[in-house]
């Protein structure tokens, strides 16, 4: 069985998400999405952020046809366990995060580029929102 991995925020979902999500599945057997928890997006992006609360986020992903499981990680040191923990095949980034060292790729046998569509974005979705 390939194990396929991705991580990251998920806050609220649009079309990007989407379409890499199918993308990481059709990778391999099984698709474990690892999602930051509130704490740690709060931290990373703002204190306006997340919008939906990681439960949600959880349950809408785990809704999704081409996902087996999610789980939450807090910190790099929590991404570790969770990773050693499935020891994935594949993980699957985004594009933008080629070059750049990733704590998720010292623990997967190959790393995957998904390459953005459009400029679907959290950011530009919450900004759309606001400038209405």
């Amino acid at each position: 069985m390939k194990k396929i991995a991705v991580n990251g925020t998920f806050d609220i979902l649009h079309r990007g998400h989407l379409d890499m999500l199918k993308f990481a599945r059709s990778q391999g057997d099984e698709l474990l999405v690892i999602i930051d928890t509130d704490r740690r997006v709060k931290e990373l992006k703002g204190e306006s952020r997340p919008i939906n609360s990681q439960y949600d986020r959880k349950y809408m992903l785990e809704s999704l046809k081409f996902v087996d499981r999610v789980e939450f990680f807090d910190s790099k040191e929590d991404l570790k366990r969770v990773l050693t923990a499935y020891q994935p095949d594949v993980i699957v980034k985004g594009s933008d995060w080629k070059g750049k060292s990733t704590t998720s790729q010292l623990y997967c046998k190959e790393v995957i580029y998904y390459d953005r569509v459009g400029d679907y974005s959290t950011t530009n979705t919450i900004q759309r929102i606001a400038d209405r």
